[in-house]
């Protein structure tokens, strides 16, 4: 297995440290939830018979101030996910640099190099589906001269095809110009989420180009987002622990190296018990998203 980061190796909790003396509710709130997610995680791993400082826990603070993130942080939290590329530049030089970042949104060609020269502390890239994304992102890694940048698979385990391709392609397209307005594109994309990664049939395939055509990227396992709706059933996750197995045996390296990031706010604990090695928690941490209102 790769080093997986864990705020406490030996108990998965937070750290207890008091944060600023001035709270607010909702950072009040954001802390003890997420260590009762910490607690949950615990019991789920040792359910299914699993060392819990093998799991990640990812807290997805997309929408949310960097001010509340940084009292999750202030509580032991160093592990945060954006879906957005302009969010994470704009907050990420506000909050301390041991923070590590992962980008688990669908990335677009033409925001790969802003995305990684202004997040120095982006350690994964947790969408790569398809072989441009992943020859940009090798690329533009070389030209800025940053170390390798873990990459997992995204997988689509749930068997929906985008049935819109050309309204997809037109506001996803990495040559658009078209400006599309922040509610509207929040709005489509998690419609949308579920949709992009590769088919089943086809990770094999773009894991081998990774590992062997993009040097500066590490190939570290597979992602899946699960339903249109942000849920998963037991056979996405299934499906995306039989693909690993797949890709292991094709590359050659031990299960154990090849993460799996599966399960959110609803199911991560049923994502732990059949093999998630990152679950992103994001509404059970923070609250509801606050998606800009329409005007």
């Amino acid at each position: 297995m790769n080093n997986l980061e864990n705020e406490d190796k030996h108990t998965n909790e937070p750290s207890r440290h008091a944060a600023e003396p001035a709270m607010s509710a909702a950072a009040i709130d954001g802390v003890a939830a997420l260590r009762s997610v910490f607690q949950r995680v615990n019991q789920a791993a040792e359910k299914a018979g699993r060392a819990s400082d093998r799991i990640r826990v990812i807290a997805v603070s997309k929408t949310k101030p960097v001010s509340l993130i940084r009292q999750v942080y202030d509580a032991g939290q160093r592990s945060f996910g954006e879906n957005y590329v302009q969010e994470i530049i704009e907050k990420a030089p506000q909050l301390p640099e041991d923070i590590e970042w992962h980008f688990i949104g669908n990335l677009q060609s033409n925001k790969v190099k802003p995305l990684l020269t202004g997040v120095p502390n982006l350690v994964m890239v947790e969408s790569v589906d398809d072989e441009k994304i992943a020859n940009m992102l090798d690329r533009v890694v070389g030209n800025i001269g940053r170390k390798p940048l873990k990459v997992l698979v995204q997988v689509n385990t749930s068997g929906e095809e985008c049935k819109n391709l050309r309204i997809s392609n037109f506001f996803f397209a990495s040559n658009s110009n078209v400006s599309i307005p922040t509610s509207l594109y929040m709005t489509i994309s998690p419609i949308l989420a579920a949709k992009f990664g590769v088919e089943p049939s086809g990770c094999v395939g773009l894991a081998k180009h990774v590992k062997e055509a993009c040097s500066n990227l590490e190939f570290s396992g597979l992602m899946t987002i699960g339903m249109a709706d942000y849920t998963s059933t037991p056979e996405n996750f299934k499906m995306l622990a039989k693909c690993r197995s797949e890709v292991c045996e094709a590359l050659g390296i031990p299960e154990e190296q090849c993460e799996l990031s599966m399960g959110m706010s609803g199911d991560f604990e049923l994502a732990i018990e059949l093999g998630s090695t990152n679950v992103r928690i994001g509404s059970t941490i923070f609250g509801a998203r606050e998606y800009p209102k329409k005007n």
